[in-house]
């Protein structure tokens, strides 16, 4: 299973990899361009684009800052086009929100995630994490405690998993639309019953 994982904190990274026989990428780098201020030709804009087509379901993961995800991770989640052409990148695929914090526990930066998956027609799982005074979670090699939130990590990649491989092969049929439908029967239409060429 191909998952991309978009998260500023790599000490989330033993979470969603080998478990489960997922191929997981990390992509959140300092050094990726601000939306409009590079052409999408950019090579790390590029990057994105090409992993976003590659994967099967996503993991989003932000710090909560002032209360709201960071403007380095809507920036990034920014770079993903809602369409390509014909083909919509994100629509189907699945997605896991994660945020962790410095102070108590919150769930603005994963509700806001949620939202933006709703808006880029991804099919966002119930389960989510966050992490309160995260500092205290990690040990000096960077790897979490056992602890409730480490196993909710886990619950939360388990179920990844098991809506990714439900969903796999339906992707067509979960995103037809009538509308869509419609529009191009229409088109279809007018261009076969033209009254002269």
């Amino acid at each position: 299973m191909n998952v991309l994982t978009a998260a500023w904190l790599r000490r989330k990274e033993h979470a969603c990899s080998p478990l489960w026989g997922l191929k997981s990428v990390f992509l959140i780098r300092p050094d990726f361009p601000l939306p409009d201020d590079a052409p999408d030709t950019h090579p790390k804009v590029a990057e994105l684009r090409k992993l976003v087509r590659w994967s099967e379901g996503m993991v989003w993961c932000t710090t909560e800052r002032h209360g709201a995800m960071t403007g380095i991770m809507k920036a990034q989640i920014d770079w993903i086009p809602l369409s390509e052409g014909a083909v919509r990148p994100s629509q189907g695929k699945t997605l896991a929100v994660m945020q962790v914090s410095g102070g108590s526990q919150s769930f603005n930066a994963v509700n806001q995630m949620r939202i933006l998956g709703r808006w880029m027609r991804m099919i966002t799982i119930p389960n989510q994490s966050s992490v309160a005074k995260a500092w205290q979670e990690f040990d000096e090699e960077g790897r979490m405690k056992p602890s409730a939130y480490y196993d909710r990590i886990v619950d939360v990649m388990e179920e990844l998993m098991k809506f990714t491989l439900l969903t796999r092969g339906r992707i067509g049929y979960l995103v037809d639309r009538y509308s869509e439908r419609k529009e191009s029967a229409e088109d279809l239409s007018a261009r076969v019953n033209q009254h002269s060429i």
